[in-house]
C-alpha cells in the first residue's frame, strides 16, 4: 500500500466490516491513515477490491491483478464456466470435500508449490524465494482458513454472520469508483482469459488494464517494478 497520513482520522467499527477488508481498514486506522492507494492481486486484491467498492473515501487508487473486479459474487457461484475455466478452479473444488481437506493438510508445502508452478508457468522462481512465503503455511489454522474460504465463495458453508450486512451489500456487486489500475499477466495459469470490455466491467472511475508478456498470476511478485510504477503512477495522479 501508499499511505497518507491524517490526524483526524475517526476509526470505523470493526463489526461493520467484511473480514479481509476489515483488516486491511483495521490497518490503516492502527497507522492513522486516512487514505492509501491499495495494491494486490487474489485474496489481498479482493480485500483491496472490497475496500475500494464499500469506502472509497479511504482510498487514492487501486491497483488490482486478476481478475481486476475481484469482489465474489456468490449467489451465481455455481453456474458453471466453460470446460477451460473450470480445469483451471480444479483446486478450489478439491477443497471442497473432506479429501481435499485431508490433502491440503498432510502436504500444504508441495500443494502450494504446485499452484505456484501452474499459476505462473513462466516464472522461474527459486526455492528460497518458495520457502520464504511457505513458513506461513505452518500455521495452525492455515488449513481451517483455506477450505473455508473455497466453500464459503460457493455457498457450501455459512460465513461469519458479524459480517452478514458487509455480504448482502457485496451481493450487489457494487461499482469501484476510484481511479483504477488492472495488471494482467499475459501466462497467468488460473484468470480465465479476457479482453479488455470484459476486464474493466465493475469499475465506474477512471481505468487502464495493462497486459504483462511473461507473467503469470503472482503479478506482485514476478514484475514488482511495473507493479511499484502502477502505485506511483496513481500517488501522482
Amino acid at each position: 500500500m501508499a499511505l497518507r497520513a491524517s490526524s483526524n482520522l475517526q476509526p470505523l467499527v470493526p463489526e461493520n466490516r467484511q473480514p479481509w477488508a476489515a483488516d486491511l481498514l483495521a490497518l490503516l486506522d492502527a497507522l492513522n491513515i486516512q487514505r492509501a492507494v491499495l495494491a494486490g492481486y487474489d485474496w489481498g486484491g479482493r480485500a483491496a477490491c472490497v475496500v475500494a467498492a464499500l469506502w472509497p473515501e479511504r482510498v487514492i487508487g487501486l491497483v488490482s491483478g486478476d481478475p481486476g473486479y475481484n469482489i465474489q459474487h456468490i449467489a451465481s457461484a455455481n453456474k458453471p464456466s466453460s470446460p477451460e475455466a473450470e480445469r483451471r478452479l480444479w483446486y478450489q473444488y478439491y477443497l471442497h470435500g473432506e479429501r481435499g481437506y485431508a490433502g491440503l493438510a498432510a502436504n500444504r508445502g508441495p500443494f502450494c508449490r504446485l499452484l505456484w508452478e501452474l499459476w505462473s508457468p513462466s516464472w522461474t522462481f527459486s526455492n528460497a524465494a518458495y520457502q520464504a512465503t511457505e513458513q506461513s503455511f505452518a500455521n495452525p489454522d492455515f488449513v481451517d482458513v483455506v477450505t473455508h474460504s473455497y466453500r464459503h465463495r460457493f455457498g457450501l458453508v455459512e460465513g461469519d454472520p458479524r459480517y452478514a450486512a458487509i455480504e448482502q451489500k457485496l451481493a450487489q456487486s457494487p461499482p469501484i469508483s476510484v481511479p483504477t489500475v488492472i495488471l494482467s499477466g499475459a501466462d497467468d495459469g488460473v484468470s480465465s482469459k479476457r479482453d479488455d470490455a470484459a476486464a474493466v466491467r465493475g469499475f465506474t472511475g477512471p481505468v487502464r488494464r495493462q497486459v504483462l508478456a511473461g507473467v503469470g498470476h503472482n503479478v506482485s511478485q514476478e514484475t514488482p517494478s511495473e507493479f511499484a510504477q502502477a502505485v506511483l503512477d496513481l500517488l501522482g495522479e
